[in-house]
């Protein structure tokens, strides 16, 4: 699940400074080597964003944070005539996800893991990292969703507590993403200068659906009857110890199985050999496939 590799957080800032230690804490704890924080947000004149950015400078004081190299940088949502102070229309939607877009889009161009956290500021915010990282992202990136204990969420207020320093109240839970950046990343520079994201997507789904229906029917093609039982399994939803139940095969034998699919799987989505793959890639890529292409066994 961790990337052995330096990465990148980027979190989406309101007046709770504390989620940016809280998930960067999180991740440090298990392996991560985060060396650099982005924070989405609106205009300092919030008093309650001015304090949270604040008390972020001095836990990044010097480019560290507690005694590790990182840097902390804000990401104001500024256009033309200032920084946003709200998200009231449709057209302030749109600077946000320009933004956004092109901090994702150069942190992946620059060949930067990502970690996204959306639990700060606008709910707006979020879904735009969010459309942002589903167009750019690829599988060793992620997107989390924070979970804080009661006791400690009432401490923190507004980064009255920075630290989970009891241990065990802070857990980031993945929020299962389909990383159409891994799949679209040849076209990622294609196209005229200057596309809005939005003219962005439409390229990129146009080219999506006949591509992807390609790739899919070429590993089809390679399965055994037993693998493309296992697949249609897996697309339809179910578990491996619901797959492993269906078909009267045990545990042992589904994991077998799924790592033949995805040796055939590897070399057709051009995926490395060490980025993990799970039963969700199987359930992303061939759901659709199998409900449009492909007539079930009767």
């Amino acid at each position: 699940m961790i990337s052995t590799n330096d990465s990148t957080l980027i979190c989406t800032l309101g007046g709770k400074p504390q989620i940016v230690t809280f998930a960067l804490d999180w991740l440090l704890a298990r392996g991560e080597q985060v060396r650099e924080v982005f924070a989405v947000h609106l205009s300092a004149e919030d008093e309650r964003v001015a304090r949270s950015l604040a008390r972020l400078a001095e836990e990044f004081a010097g480019d560290t944070y507690r005694g590790r190299p990182c840097r902390f940088r804000p990401v104001p949502l500024r256009r033309a005539d200032g920084v946003l102070t709200a998200i009231r229309t449709e057209a302030e939607a749109e600077t946000v996800r320009e933004i956004v877009f092109r901090l994702v889009t150069d942190l992946k161009r620059a060949g930067r893991t990502l970690h996204l956290c959306l639990a700060g500021g606008p709910r707006m915010m979020g879904l735009m990292v969010l459309s942002a990282a589903m167009l750019h992202c690829g599988h060793a990136d992620r997107v989390w969703h924070i979970y804080t204990e009661p006791d400690l969420l009432a401490q923190a207020g507004a980064g009255a507590v920075m630290h989970d320093e009891v241990g065990g109240r802070v857990w980031l839970v993945q929020v299962p993403v389909v990383p159409w950046g891994a799949y679209l990343g040849s076209l990622l520079g294609a196209g005229p200068a200057g596309q809005t994201p939005s003219e962005v997507l439409a390229r990129q789904t146009a080219w999506l659906d006949s591509t992807e229906r390609r790739r899919c029917q070429q590993v089809w093609n390679d399965l055994t009857r037993r693998e493309r039982e296992v697949v249609r399994a897996f697309a339809e939803g179910l578990t491996p110890q619901q797959v492993a139940e269906r078909l009267v095969i045990s545990i042992k034998t589904v994991s077998s199985h799924t790592t033949n699919i995805f040796s055939k799987c590897r070399p057709v989505w051009e995926i490395p050999d060490g980025q993990n793959l799970s039963f969700h890639f199987l359930r992303e890529k061939f759901r659709a496939f199998l409900e449009h292409s492909v007539p079930p066994v009767g």
